[in-house]
């Protein structure tokens, strides 16, 4: 369901509670997310809104006007499965951020997903569906500190990749951060610089290294 409250009056429309949420985010139509296109007072007890208040409150009696309003400015109520669900995947967007991201500062090296995961049950953290993983990463951060020694770093790496590989190895490096140089020299190989969470340098270097069966030379040129 999902309601408004204008001037003291409420209008509810039933709707599928995900797909609701993915209309207010741009990523569906309307009609997929709704259940029935009537509006009502009280969804619970069937009652209907009238055409008079839709008229005044909203300007328009078209039920699919109405309920655009409703679902893009008033509340979606979430089912307790839904809200589970939201919470399982921006836990694994959190375990997935850390890992990528931080790295352990004794070894130099990421945490694996699965000890990130571990050190967040010991801790018992909680995640809150209704904020972004992006938004929670630093509060969780704080509390992992003490079972999970971590340092956010990134880091500037100069990379050569030889001629026979390098439109291939191109759109791989790209597509692991940010480009800062790339250079096609003489010889036809592909030197460039990237700038990338220092977490997912081995995974980049791994793929490289695969990809040129070894062939590929990097430096790292900075670190912050």
């Amino acid at each position: 369901m999902a309601k408004i409250e204008k001037e003291g009056k409420r209008f509810e429309i039933l709707v599928d509670c995900g797909k609701a949420m993915e209309f207010k985010e741009g990523k569906c139509k309307l009609n997929e997310c709704l259940a029935t296109n009537e509006i009502f007072s009280d969804v619970k007890k069937g009652t209907k809104a009238s055409e008079q208040d839709l008229k005044k409150l909203f300007g328009t009696s078209d039920s699919m006007k109405v309920s655009e309003v409703i679902l893009k400015h008033g509340v979606v109520q979430l089912t307790t499965e839904y809200k589970s669900k939201l919470r399982e995947e921006k836990r694994k967007r959190i375990i997935s951020l850390i890992a990528k991201q931080a790295i352990d500062p004794k070894t130099g090296l990421p945490h694996p997903p699965q000890r990130v995961e571990r050190a967040m049950e010991e801790a018992r953290i909680n995640i809150d569906e209704f904020k972004s993983a992006e938004d929670q990463l630093k509060g969780i951060v704080e509390k992992l500190r003490s079972l999970l020694p971590l340092k956010f770093e990134t880091r500037q790496i100069a990379i050569k990749i030889p001629s026979q590989y390098g439109a291939k190895s191109y759109n791989i490096v790209k597509g692991y951060g940010k480009l800062l140089k790339d250079e096609w020299e003489n010889d036809g190989s592909l030197v460039c610089v990237i700038e990338i969470p220092a977490g997912i340098q081995e995974e980049l270097y791994n793929e490289l290294n695969k990809l040129t069966h070894g062939e590929v030379e990097t430096k790292i040129l900075n670190k912050r």
